[in-house]
């Protein structure tokens, strides 16, 4: 049986000089598949067939959960998707915020209101969120290295394309909305295989993830302002379009851990059928896919199993939601609020740029803090310690609109803001397992969408009928210090209702067992030290 793998082609030579001591006729079963596929695809299969489990596992897409035998490298080529995942973060999630430097522009040029105006950035995050469910077919029919790549195409020609809009009205389709879906095709995927590389240094990952908001945040403001000395709005437009283009170069590098299952019908646990055999398989599996996105299609990418069942989740997502209409708010309007007010407009620009570099330079330590034994159970209250933060340094600015005070503001709202966004992703992937993950961020990235896109406008209505851009801060303060308290307890009463269960020697609430993504693939989760710490103290055990 050790010899019988390398007798196949020289294509698959890497990968049998690992795997053919190991694998059965499973093994044997899946070399087909395996010499269709590109050679960085086989690299990563070899380090993945370590046993007739690790096949069978195999056998899924890349967009699908992970199966048990393969085991996330947390490290390797990990690093590169992780700086992969940092730049597309920078460029998606930070730009709407730098929407704001074109604001007086885009007013003067479509002769807007402020309400009108502020649908540009609400319509590009709002479909930045909701085009979630797209983004997680895409994921399992295409890959997240593909559908990362088609993200930045979509967003690259939104904006090229928007600096040929005649109205405001053009401008909502070509920046809102292509635009923010091209966002939502490179973010979400990208994420999402972060979390496939990453397990026990998950928490570190995300944090230094989220560190490309922040730097988004600290570049994009001062490249915006300089295209916008030099270019005017449009000519400004089309530069970032190009700009954005290389989320394309970032999707390239986030290769699979195992093939994707387009390519082919995956072969099961049986040794190489005969051509009948297996244009049968295939003529199956077709129908299965078929009938699969007729008739289940919601239940796989958005989760409603977790939002009726899983009761933390539900809290989570509701607090998520109401937070995201205070949330992104300030960031928007703080360079309209200081030029409003006299401040020349790179000064105001600066203010974002720092920021931007608040963010940079306080994430990774937190990142490495969070990762301590101490925080595992204890995320949720650390994120909504600091979201609670965030929400009352938003009263800061209704101090004055001077640049002291300003800075302040950013200062506190930066640190704050550096905790929520290192946490944000990490409680996620605590509440919900990472078979999951795609489609429970799908569905909060829905609920999300609603208040993000109501959010803007409704802040712009206030200050048309008030005239006055501290009102605006003054309302976000109270929506995200709400959003905290109710998340904090919350999670409160569910962990003395689940310590009180237990106390009487009944199991904690659980969710039901997950949608299947995949029929055949099996995933078993890598679990963290806090993950065992918890198991052993409810009795459970996992399989690494």
């Amino acid at each position: 049986m050790t010899q019988r793998n390398g007798i196949r082609g020289t294509s698959d030579r890497s990968l049998h000089s690992e795997a053919s001591g190991d694998l059965e006729p499973a093994g044997a079963g899946m070399e087909k598949v395996h010499e269709a596929n590109d050679g960085m695809e086989k690299v990563h299969e070899a380090n993945d067939g370590e046993s007739e489990e690790g096949a069978q596992g195999n056998e899924c897409r890349d967009s699908a959960p992970v199966t048990g035998a393969v085991t996330a490298p947390d490290g390797g080529w990990g690093w590169v998707v992780l700086a992969a995942t940092i730049i597309v973060l920078a460029l998606t999630l930070a730009f709407p915020s730098c929407v704001g430097i074109f604001y007086t522009d885009l007013q003067n040029e479509f002769h807007a209101s402020n309400s009108e105006t502020s649908w540009v950035p609400s319509i590009m995050t709002s479909v930045l969120h909701a085009g979630g469910p797209f983004c997680s077919v895409l994921v399992e029919k295409l890959g997240c290295r593909a559908t990362v790549m088609l993200g930045g195409v979509l967003s690259g020609l939104g904006m090229a394309a928007s600096s040929f809009t005649q109205s405001i009205t053009q401008l909502y389709i070509t920046a809102g909305v292509i635009t923010g879906l091209g966002f939502c095709f490179s973010f979400q995927p990208a994420v999402t295989i972060l979390g496939h590389y990453f397990v026990r240094r998950r928490a570190f990952a995300n944090a230094m993830s989220s560190t490309g908001t922040a730097l988004g945040l600290c570049f994009l403001p001062f490249l915006g302002d300089y295209l916008h000395t030099e270019l005017g709005w449009r000519g400004s437009f089309l530069v970032l379009g190009a700009v954005l283009l290389n989320c394309c170069v970032c999707g390239a590098v986030m290769r699979p851990l195992q093939p994707p299952k387009h390519r082919g019908q995956p072969l099961m646990n049986h040794g190489p059928p005969p051509p009948e055999e297996e244009t049968v398989r295939t003529e199956n599996g077709r129908m299965r896919r078929i009938w699969s996105s007729l008739g289940a299609s919601l239940s796989k990418h958005m989760a409603f199993d977790q939002l009726c069942h899983n009761t933390r989740y539900c809290v989570y997502a509701i607090g998520i939601t109401w937070m995201m209409l205070g949330f992104v708010v300030p960031l928007i309007y703080l360079v309209p609020y200081a030029t409003a007010n006299d401040m020349e407009q790179s000064r105001a620009a600066l203010l974002l740029g720092i920021l931007g570099m608040v963010n940079i330079v306080v994430r990774p330590p937190f990142g490495i803090l969070f990762s301590m034994s101490w925080f595992k159970g204890r995320h949720i209250y650390v994120f909504s310690a600091a979201l609670l933060v965030n929400g009352l340094s938003n009263s800061i600015c209704c101090i004055g609109p001077s640049f002291p005070v300003l800075l302040a503001y950013v200062a506190v709202y930066g640190l704050s803001m550096s905790v929520v966004g290192s946490l944000m992703f990490t409680v996620l992937m605590e509440i919900v397992e990472m078979s999951r993950f795609p489609s429970a961020l799908g569905l909060l990235a829905i609920m999300e969408s609603v208040t993000l896109l109501i959010g803007p406008p409704l802040a712009g209505v206030l200050i048309d009928r008030t005239g006055q851009y501290f009102h605006v801060f003054f309302a976000c303060s109270a929506v995200v210090a709400s959003s905290a308290v109710f998340l904090m307890v919350s999670f409160c009463w569910l962990d003395k209702r689940d310590s009180e269960l237990s106390k009487q020697g009944q199991p904690p609430a659980r969710p039901e067992p997950a949608v299947d993504l995949a029929p055949g693939c099996q995933y078993i989760s890598v679990p963290t030290e806090g993950d065992k710490d918890k198991a052993s103290s409810n009795g459970a055990e996992y399989s690494v």
